[in-house]
């Protein structure tokens, strides 16, 4: 029988339409997690050197096929230390998926109105900003040594906030059900290569945490004033207050 036959011979269930579907969906969300970012360039040369093994077998490269053996061990371990970044981010957001999200606790819609006003004034005498609003994962994590502050959010605050002067101005604000919680937290910095990097510490902060959240993150630039907003490990740049606007909306619902 051949090749051909034997695959005409298969018979092909509803569970075997289920298994391709369930694994296609995997599939799909790993390439998602990983496309445009360092780890895709890691994944195409983990699978060249897997396949090596193959080659080597279909030509009868013995010495190759050896070697290419001893790899194949090894690789779920590379896989492991080389993508842990990737594995936690895709870990949180199952998480954080809608079908789930129904078992947290969901908090109000954002009041936006005060992010953007603040934004307007801070973004016009150009002072930087880092403001995080928190999605369905906690970032009690970022907390630790930041100040307490459990306050309600109002622009007036946050331009008091960072002003500079004060002694909040460096560090981020995290905003939880429309109360500025904290102060002054310190974000971890994006390690991918992305051309973003050549901006400073703050839009390397926000794309930093997004990366380890699902948080979204308004950013102002003390340099030109200029406003961009981080989400997903991805920065979107140049905003005006209606964008900003229309991006929180979409995030977090109506504003008030």
């Amino acid at each position: 029988m051949t090749w051909f036959d034997r695959l005409l011979s298969l018979q092909f269930t509803w569970r075997d339409l289920i298994d391709v579907v369930i694994v296609s969906f995997i599939i799909y969300g790993i390439l998602a997690l990983i496309r445009g970012t360092r780890a895709m360039q890691i994944t195409i040369g983990l699978i060249l050197l897997g396949s090596s093994f193959f080659v080597a077998r279909a030509f009868d490269l013995q010495a190759l096929e050896s070697i290419s053996k001893q790899i194949l061990f090894y690789l779920p371990f590379a896989v492991i230390v080389l993508f842990q970044h990737e594995i936690r981010r895709g870990l949180a957001r199952m998480g954080a998926n809608p079908l789930l999200a129904w078992f947290r606790h969901r908090h109000d819609e954002l009041d936006a109105t005060a992010i953007v006003s603040a934004c307007e004034v801070l973004a016009s005498k150009r002072i930087g900003a880092l403001i995080v609003v928190e999605g369905l994962q906690t970032l009690r994590l970022y907390e630790e040594g930041a100040k307490p502050l459990d306050a309600a959010l109002t622009s007036e605050l946050l331009v008091s906030i960072f002003t500079p002067g004060g002694p909040l101005h460096d560090g981020a604000v995290i905003v939880r059900a429309n109360r500025i919680v904290v102060a002054g937290a310190f974000l971890p910095l994006t390690t991918s290569a992305d051309p973003h990097l050549a901006h400073g510490t703050r839009h390397r902060a926000a794309i930093g945490v997004t990366e380890e959240s699902d948080a979204t993150v308004v950013v102002i630039s003390e340099e030109n004033g200029s406003i961009a907003v981080a989400r997903e490990g991805r920065l979107v740049e140049h905003l005006d207050s209606t964008t900003l606007t229309q991006s929180l909306r979409g995030r977090f619902g109506g504003v008030r």
